[in-house]
């Protein structure tokens, strides 16, 4: 988790990290993140009543109408009240979206997608995150997040994901998923550089540590990682032929440590699945913003939506 205050400029004046907990309760994680904003306030030197707004990225689909966290599977939180919850205990308007919708909303306003017309984002991590802006805005259905692109079926009766089905994108393209078939390998003896670093506790083996021993030789792994990578290119011209996007932005930590592979990666098996017609009609890039991108998103949007939501209310 992170948590920065920026000023009207957004100019970062504080920030503080904490690691996410899978699996910690609702009202316990509620109290973290408000700890956490409070912390960062007061780094910042900034009194509560000139908090013009708090923006909130997070997991899961969400009914943005009254900012509730519907089901977020990896956190195992169902019906969270969140903007109602933080507002009460930061006497501030919160505005709350998904993570990645907030993310490709940084990379649009601030980074690797700036001023495109339609901004596709998929971002592998724990799971995989969608997210979209078109025309200036973060797209949702009525009234719920949507774009959930780790959770389109890209091998059907495939392994089963946290979500209930078998086969998601989210299920074979995670670095969970990426992760568990590295760990298979150094168990056989084919990755002896990841087996020396990592062994095969999955916790060890992060984003970093598969570069790395891609790094040092370990062709299997960039074999499992490529792999991977592709199931995303798969996923990616599917949408690419509904919404047909200008840019389409790559993030999170396994493509922050390896970002030549899997834009490379990404293009190929996208370009090689669309109609002839989309071929140059779209570009993948790394995010450029690293994990500012989702904080810088959510400060954004908030600043945009807080008189809306006022008035809406």
């Amino acid at each position: 988790m992170l948590a920065v205050v920026y000023d009207e400029r957004f100019q970062p004046l504080a920030r503080i990290r904490k690691r996410t907990k899978a699996y910690e309760g609702a009202e316990s994680g509620l109290a973290r993140i408000v700890e956490m904003i409070r912390a960062a306030l007061d780094e910042a030197a900034v009194t509560p009543d000139r908090v013009r707004g708090v923006g909130i990225g997070c997991p899961g689909p969400l009914d943005v109408n009254r900012g509730v966290i519907l089901d977020a599977p990896n956190l195992g939180w169902k019906q969270v009240p969140l903007r109602a919850e933080l507002g009460k205990a930061l006497g501030a308007p919160v505005v709350v979206a998904n993570d990645v919708d907030t993310g490709v909303y940084g990379e649009y306003r601030f980074g690797a997608a700036k001023n495109a017309r339609c901004v596709l984002g998929v971002f592998p991590g724990t799971g995989i995150g969608g997210g979209m802006v078109y025309e200036g805005r973060i797209f949702s259905g009525a009234s719920r997040t949507c774009v959930e692109v780790g959770h389109i079926q890209v091998m059907p009766g495939g392994p089963l994901c946290g979500c209930g089905h078998h086969g998601c994108l989210e299920a074979v393209a995670s670095r969970l998923a990426v992760a568990a078939a590295a760990a298979q390998a150094a168990q056989r003896g084919q990755a002896p550089n990841l087996r020396e670093a990592a062994g095969t506790d999955l916790a060890k083996i992060r984003s970093g540590v598969l570069a790395a021993a891609i790094e040092a030789g370990d062709k299997v792994i960039e074999q499992i990682v490529r792999d991977a990578a592709r199931h995303i290119g798969t996923a990616v011209a599917g949408v690419v032929h509904l919404i047909a996007p200008d840019v389409i932005v790559l993030g999170g930590g396994l493509v922050e440590a390896m970002p030549k592979l899997y834009v490379e990666t990404v293009t190929e098996a996208a370009q090689a699945r669309v109609l002839p017609a989309y071929t140059d009609g779209f570009r993948v890039v790394a995010a450029a913003l690293s994990d500012d991108a989702t904080a810088l998103g959510a400060a954004a949007w908030a600043r945009e939506n807080v008189g809306r939501q006022t008035e809406a209310s």
